[in-house]
């Protein structure tokens, strides 16, 4: 195993480039996004950094060389989402349907599908969408368990050369796009005759009568996000549209989810980044009454010099694992499980120990620093939650046969 921790000059352009492109297009959004009453309306504000974003080749950057984008590694991937996260991790939530939706296509799709489903993601202007739809609002932790069990309630049956999904999905982003009318591409996990399976469904394949908008959710964190909940009534796509064989839909999810597992650790370092600063600056500078700035106190710079810890322990696992996925390593992951869990909830408690660096000025929402615990609660529940999906998959990975523990470190 080759081990190196230095940037590439290639990445270290990369950085630049995030770094710059979410001071000029994230930054002034932040603001106007969390003080905008209306979560849809909240969203919608975010849609011209998105358009930026495939501008700057940003979306590509998240689609593999091999099928037309520019991602070459997962350390790359994660450059960019650190550095867009740290200053809006709703924007990269949002972003992050790249990832996640397109997996499964790079994995079970055949050479048409694949370009046809890619396209959009791959041009150089408009603000593309694409969507895994798994999340349904009974909840979707045993989404694969055979029947009698629920699992996926939302069905696909065949008529014909056609398959019609009906059934109703949440929390993904932007399952209604934009207007309502739908993403490029949404890939929903539906039950078919063979088992759970994936198909594809196009723009062009939804109209106002088979696509329902019911809910734009209302976060306390996350709020350039767009979440939503829909109604797929009866939608007509070709039979072609189905991703792999039918009941591949679980092994192709779990690819998918093993990705952005990786990609949460990421996103949950980039908060405490943001957070730790926020707390550094203000002891650096506030005296709070006293005669000298509070870091000067050891209770405080105790709770920094560990916080700072923490953060760069989350971030040396994250980008690992990301690593890890994205080059097809065995041990992918169970980092990646590990980046999710350790990760979103090592920054929840970390930022909870900023705002004690800060005090009770931290309570006012007019201060920044209580908005990223507000984002950061959602990280041990969202993408997988840790308690009903990510911590069992790691107890599947512990108990497999022949597992060993030194793997993942490529030790064994």
């Amino acid at each position: 195993m080759a081990v190196g921790f230095s940037l590439s000059p290639e990445q270290v352009e990369l950085k630049i480039q995030a770094r710059e492109f979410a001071r000029e297009n994230l930054a002034p959004l932040v603001d106007r996004v969390r003080g905008t009453a209306d979560p849809h309306e909240a969203a919608l504000l975010v849609r011209p950094a998105h358009e930026a974003a495939v501008r700057a080749g940003l979306v590509k950057a998240m689609i593999p060389e091999g099928f037309g984008g520019s991602l070459r590694n997962g350390v790359d991937v994660a450059i960019v989402v650190e550095e867009l996260a740290t200053v809006m991790p709703d924007f990269v939530a949002g972003m992050g349907g790249v990832l996640l939706a397109l997996t499964p296509v790079y994995f079970g799709g055949d050479p048409e599908q694949t370009q046809r489903f890619l396209a959009p993601f791959l041009a150089d202007e408009g603000a593309p969408q694409a969507v895994m739809a798994l999340s349904e609002p009974s909840g979707t932790a045993n989404f694969a368990a055979p029947p009698p069990a629920e699992g996926i309630r939302t069905t696909a049956d065949l008529d014909g050369d056609s398959w019609v999904i009906s059934g109703e999905k949440q929390w993904s982003a932007n399952l209604a796009g934009w207007d309502g009318s739908g993403p490029e591409l949404m890939v929903v996990a539906c039950r078919t005759p063979g088992g759970v399976s994936l198909i594809g469904v196009e723009h062009e394949h939804f109209t106002a009568d088979n696509l329902k908008l019911l809910e734009t959710m209302d976060l306390p964190g996350l709020r350039g996000h767009l979440t939503q909940r829909v109604r797929l009534d009866g939608v007509r796509v070709p039979r072609g549209n189905l991703i792999g064989a039918e009941g591949m839909g679980p092994d192709l999810a779990h690819l998918a989810f093993a990705t952005t597992s990786a990609a949460v650790g990421v996103m949950a370092t980039a908060s405490m980044r943001a957070a730790f600063d926020i707390a550094f600056r203000f002891a650096k500078e506030q005296t709070r009454g006293g005669g000298v700035p509070i870091i000067d106190h050891r209770p405080v710079a105790d709770l920094l010099s560990d916080a700072k810890g923490r953060i760069e322990a989350t971030r040396l696992l994250s980008w690992r694992a990301l690593d890890a996925v994205a080059s097809g390593d065995p041990a992918g992951l169970e980092l990646a499980l590990h980046a999710k869990v350790f990760g979103s909830e090592t920054a929840v408690e970390v930022i909870h120990g900023l705002i004690q660096v800060v005090g009770v000025q931290a309570y006012n929402r007019e201060f920044p620093l209580i908005h990223h615990l507000l984002n950061a609660t959602a990280y041990p529940i969202f993408e997988g939650g840790n308690v009903g999906v990510r911590r069992r998959q790691l107890q599947g990975v512990l108990a497999a046969d022949g597992w060993n523990p030194l793997t993942a470190s490529g030790l064994a």
